[in-house]
């Protein structure tokens, strides 16, 4: 069985160069007040370009921030053995240090309770990630302690970014991580 086909080199630096272009923008401003030109002019390529990759700049930012995801689902399973049930593993400590940079274009994509663009990817790369570790286990209720995780992740992170959440990002850490371990105990 094949894999997707590998990604052109030339689309993906494209794609590269638009993102980054966006972090620059937003660095300057917040999402809502960057155009597509002004991201297209910084990244050096033509509109039609952009559209050629993208269907709106809401669509660039959430591929912008997709890393975001990434890093996420990976700091919440890089531990190994029996969890600490206290302390948070370290990738996650350093996850949440690292928002820091584009918190604010993370608070745009990120709304409170964990919804908007960038909450749906998180929900759904982390409770697929989750689903899979817990079948894979022979986990108990595998769907939904799988659901709780995502929406208990994506929920604190949002609110943290939002500020409703008074903690810096090492005891936010260890605070997410008792409430995961818990709801992994539960079942």
């Amino acid at each position: 069985m094949s894999g997707p086909p590998p990604e052109d080199p030339r689309a993906a630096r494209t794609r590269e160069r638009l993102r980054r272009a966006l972090f620059e923008e937003c660095a300057e401003r917040p999402l809502d007040r960057v155009s597509v030109a002004g991201v297209v002019r910084r990244a050096g390529v033509g509109r039609a370009t952009f559209y050629l990759h993208y269907d709106a700049l809401e669509a660039l930012a959430v591929d912008a921030c997709a890393d975001v995801v990434r890093e996420a689902v990976e700091a919440l399973h890089a531990w190994r053995g029996r969890p600490d049930p206290v302390r948070a593993p370290a990738a996650l400590v350093g996850f949440f240090a690292s928002l820091t940079p584009h918190a604010a274009l993370y608070r745009e994509l990120l709304t409170p309770g964990g919804g908007g663009p960038l909450g749906r990817v998180l929900h759904r790369d982390l409770r697929a990630y989750s689903l899979r570790e817990r079948e894979l286990a022979g986990a108990a209720d595998a769907p939904l302690v799988a659901s709780a995780v995502a929406a208990t992740f994506a929920g604190v992170l949002a609110d943290w970014l939002h500020g409703m959440i008074d903690a810096d990002s090492a005891e936010v850490a260890d605070q997410v991580w008792q409430l995961l371990v818990a709801l992994h105990a539960s079942r």
